[in-house]
C-alpha cells in the first residue's frame, strides 16, 4: 500500500475514533469551521492523534482519556481540558478517574495547574448534569 492510501486509511480511522471520543457535533463543528488555512492542521490531528495514537491497541479509550486529561491539565490547556472532560461521557473515564488524574497533576506538575483543572472540570460537570437533569 502506498503512502497516500495509508494516509487515507489513517484519516478514516482517525475520523471514526475522533467521533467516538469527542462526539459527532464537535467533529462536525470543527470540520465546518475549517478553512483552506487550517484544513491541513485538522487533517494532521485526525491522522496523527486519532488515527495513529488513539487507535493503538495498547490502552483503552478510558485509559487514554485519563492520560490525556492529566497532560492537558499539566500543560495548562484549559479549552482542551474542558473538551476532554466532556469526552469522558464517551470514553468511560469516571469523575473519580479524573480526580485521581488531577491529584497526580498537583504533585508532578504543580498545585496551580491542578487547581485550574479541577475548577474547569467542576464547571463542565455542572453543565453536563444540567443537560441530563
Amino acid at each position: 500500500m502506498d503512502d497516500d492510501a495509508n494516509n487515507i486509511n489513517r484519516y478514516r480511522t482517525g475520523l471514526e475514533v475522533r467521533r467516538s471520543v469527542l462526539g459527532d457535533p464537535h467533529v462536525d463543528r470543527a470540520e465546518a469551521a475549517a478553512t483552506d488555512f487550517d484544513r491541513p492542521f485538522q487533517q494532521l490531528i485526525t491522522e496523527a492523534a486519532w488515527g495513529t495514537v488513539w487507535s493503538r491497541p495498547g490502552l483503552t479509550k478510558r485509559e487514554r482519556s485519563i492520560v490525556t486529561l492529566a497532560l492537558l491539565a499539566a500543560l495548562g490547556h484549559d479549552e482542551e481540558v474542558a473538551m476532554h472532560v466532556r469526552a469522558t461521557a464517551n470514553t468511560g473515564a469516571s469523575r473519580e478517574d479524573i480526580c485521581e488524574a488531577f491529584l497526580h497533576v498537583a504533585i508532578y506538575a504543580g498545585v496551580p495547574a491542578a487547581n485550574r483543572a479541577f475548577r474547569i472540570a467542576k464547571e463542565v460537570f455542572a453543565q453536563m448534569d444540567e443537560v441530563h437533569a
